[in-house]
Protein backbone atom coordinates (compact mmCIF):
# COMPACT_ATOMS: atom_id res chain seq x y z
CA UNK A 1 0.00 0.00 0.00
CA UNK A 2 1.29 3.45 -1.20
CA UNK A 3 1.92 5.87 1.67
CA UNK A 4 -0.88 8.66 -0.02
CA UNK A 5 -3.51 5.61 0.26
CA UNK A 6 -2.44 4.56 3.76
CA UNK A 7 -2.62 8.47 5.07
CA UNK A 8 -6.38 8.69 2.91
CA UNK A 9 -7.33 5.71 5.25
CA UNK A 10 -5.80 7.02 8.33
CA UNK A 11 -8.19 10.64 7.82
CA UNK A 12 -10.98 8.47 6.59
CA UNK A 13 -10.82 6.50 9.85
CA UNK A 14 -10.38 9.56 12.06
CA UNK A 15 -13.01 12.05 10.55
CA UNK A 16 -15.83 8.61 10.20
CA UNK A 17 -14.97 8.11 14.10
CA UNK A 18 -15.22 12.16 14.96
CA UNK A 19 -18.76 11.99 12.71
CA UNK A 20 -19.97 8.92 14.96
CA UNK A 21 -18.62 10.28 18.23
CA UNK A 22 -20.40 13.83 17.43
CA UNK A 23 -23.64 12.21 16.65
CA UNK A 24 -23.30 10.18 20.06
CA UNK A 25 -22.82 13.67 21.79
CA UNK A 26 -25.48 15.24 19.55
CA UNK A 27 -28.37 12.44 20.71
CA UNK A 28 -27.35 12.70 24.63
CA UNK A 29 -27.66 16.45 24.36
CA UNK A 30 -30.84 16.18 22.80
CA UNK A 31 -32.79 13.87 25.31
CA UNK A 32 -31.06 15.60 28.16
CA UNK A 33 -33.32 18.81 26.73
CA UNK A 34 -35.94 16.62 26.33
CA UNK A 35 -35.59 15.90 29.68
CA UNK A 36 -35.23 19.49 31.03
CA UNK A 37 -38.35 20.40 29.07
CA UNK A 38 -40.18 17.65 30.97
CA UNK A 39 -39.10 18.75 34.54
CA UNK A 40 -40.08 22.54 33.33
CA UNK A 41 -43.38 21.44 32.81
CA UNK A 42 -43.97 19.54 35.82
CA UNK A 43 -42.79 23.01 37.87
CA UNK A 44 -45.18 25.21 35.80
CA UNK A 45 -47.89 22.83 36.63
CA UNK A 46 -47.13 23.03 40.23
CA UNK A 47 -46.75 26.73 39.79
CA UNK A 48 -49.86 27.04 38.07
CA UNK A 49 -51.46 24.43 40.45
CA UNK A 50 -50.21 26.86 43.44
CA UNK A 51 -51.66 29.67 42.31
CA UNK A 52 -54.67 28.30 41.62
CA UNK A 53 -55.35 27.31 45.04
CA UNK A 54 -54.11 31.12 46.33
CA UNK A 55 -56.65 32.36 43.68
CA UNK A 56 -59.29 30.24 45.19
CA UNK A 57 -58.59 30.84 49.10
CA UNK A 58 -58.47 34.42 48.75
CA UNK A 59 -62.54 34.94 48.73
CA UNK A 60 -62.81 32.25 51.45
CA UNK A 61 -60.27 34.85 53.29
CA UNK A 62 -62.21 38.17 52.50
CA UNK A 63 -65.48 36.71 53.97
CA UNK A 64 -63.53 35.49 56.94
CA UNK A 65 -62.73 39.02 57.41
CA UNK A 66 -65.79 40.73 56.63
CA UNK A 67 -67.72 38.29 59.18
CA UNK A 68 -69.48 36.78 56.52
CA UNK A 69 -69.75 32.50 57.04
CA UNK A 70 -69.67 30.21 53.79
CA UNK A 71 -71.44 26.46 53.96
Amino acid sequence: MSTTSKVVFGLSCIVTAGIIGFVHYQQQDDLNKLHQGVIKDIERQEHRRSQLEIKNEIPVINNIQDGKKIA
